[in-house]
């Protein structure tokens, strides 16, 4: 099986203005070809360190794909170092240079002597044509690896890419398909997750897994390169049933939707409404909601909350509960998400309360959050305790909000603690 290497080129890279986002896109290219991409690097424009990267990359990897520094000045590298690296010299292809003179009248300028640099070729190179720029592309074969030299702009790689290196990689590689699971869980940790199904997915090099993990939401990618997609439908038929057993309802998404979409999907295809009551989240949860394309096929409002005041004059809680229970409690939260469905007429409320610190105004430590949730015959609340800053605690407690919905509209609803620890 072949691997890639990616080489992006330039200084600019480096800083927080620019992104790579060219990597991604070959990725993409390279994974529907059955390529795995193996190694990603970003080099400054450096001769030294280009060059041994260049090196490097051809030890461990069958095609390696430079992209940028193919410039006409004379911070461009990736020639001169794509030349030593190999132990070729560059040579000047008058072919090329009149090509880019021509580009250059057809815009009614005359070309600059220091573009010349940009027809100069590695030995043995073939140039790949770029209708997009005068920048042209090289395709190198050494040693039985392949070595891309494409231009830095996104309008100009991609474009080259697909039309001229895409097909001829499907030519000369061997046939390998890659195929995917991609699970995403919510209601445990990382460790817990790993603990659970890494007797399960330690058995196999092909598939490959990897987790990612994310603010309450855990990524599970399970990868099976074969040279037959038969072949790799049928490993990923052995590792994922096992994996969706031991997870359970903590998946909630097998296609790579977010938790907001999935409870939207379910909120319509029931029929049913949603209403939020937020206090420490600030309108977090409302926000995510709102933020799948026709939630208002099943989103009705939310209630902003922030002080007691405003839960008694806008949801109905009684002051009284307020004074004997403080804003932080079971019976406030339960309270809010009745007189959300009640204000709204929606079929299901969800509301959440707590403390996001920096500093208690309840008396209860921070990161103390507690939901509640009402629905028709359903009354349910959750008190949660973790750690972290103001941010991360209302970040979090958006997605626990979203995930008690979900599982609440769930036809079996396991059971879930009333506590947990983050």
């Amino acid at each position: 099986m072949n691997d890639a290497e990616i080489i992006a080129v330039g200084s600019e890279l480096l800083t927080p203005e620019r992104l790579d986002t060219n990597s991604l896109f070959l990725t993409e290219q390279l994974n529907a070809l059955g390529v795995e991409v193996r190694e990603k690097r970003i080099i400054g424009d450096d001769r030294t360190l280009l060059t041994a990267g260049i090196s490097e990359a051809l030890v461990h990897a069958q095609i390696v794909i430079l992209t940028g520094g193919l410039g006409p000045t004379e911070d461009d590298l990736t020639r001169d170092a794509v030349a030593v690296a190999l132990g070729r010299r560059l040579e000047l292809s008058q072919e090329i240079c009149g090509w880019i003179e021509r580009r250059f009248a057809t815009i009614r300028r005359k070309m600059a002597e220091i573009n010349k640099r940009q027809a100069y070729l590695v030995e043995g190179a073939e140039a790949i044509e770029n209708p997009h720029g005068t920048a042209p592309g090289q395709w190198i074969e050494h040693d039985g690896r392949i070595i891309m030299l494409l231009p830095g702009p996104p309008r100009e790689l991609k474009p080259m890419f697909v039309e001229r290196c895409a097909p001829r990689l499907q030519r000369i590689l061997p046939v390998a398909v890659i195929r995917s699971r991609f699970y995403r869980v919510a209601g445990m940790g990382e460790s817990d997750l790993d603990a659970l199904i890494a007797p399960v997915y330690t058995r196999y090099t092909n598939p490959a897994t990897t987790i990612l993990s994310g603010l309450g939401d855990i990524q599970i990618h399970l990868r099976a390169r074969c040279s037959k997609a038969e072949e790799a439908d049928a490993l990923l038929a052995q590792v994922a049933p096992e994996i969706e057993s031991l997870l359970g309802d903590r998946i909630y998404s097998n296609n790579g939707d977010s938790l907001e979409a999935v409870v939207g999907q379910m909120l319509r295809d029931s029929g049913a409404t949603l209403s939020v009551a937020e206090s420490c989240t600030g309108g977090l949860v409302g926000q995510r909601v709102t933020s799948v394309p026709g939630s208002s096929d099943y989103f009705v409002g939310g209630f902003l909350v922030y002080n007691d005041a405003m839960k008694t004059k806008l949801l109905g809680v009684d002051p009284q509960l307020l004074a004997a229970r403080t804003a932080v409690s079971e019976e406030v939260a339960q309270a809010m998400a009745e007189g959300a469905r009640e204000h709204t007429g929606s079929t299901y409320a969800i509301s959440v309360t707590g403390e996001a610190g920096p500093e208690s105004s309840s008396g209860a430590p921070v990161g103390t959050l507690i939901f509640g949730f009402a629905g028709p015959g359903a009354s349910e609340t959750r008190r949660i305790q973790f750690g972290g800053d103001r941010e991360r605690i209302r970040e979090l407690a958006a997605q626990i909000a979203l995930d008690f919905v979900r599982r609440q509209l769930l036809p079996r609803q396991s059971e879930a603690p009333t506590s947990q620890q983050h």
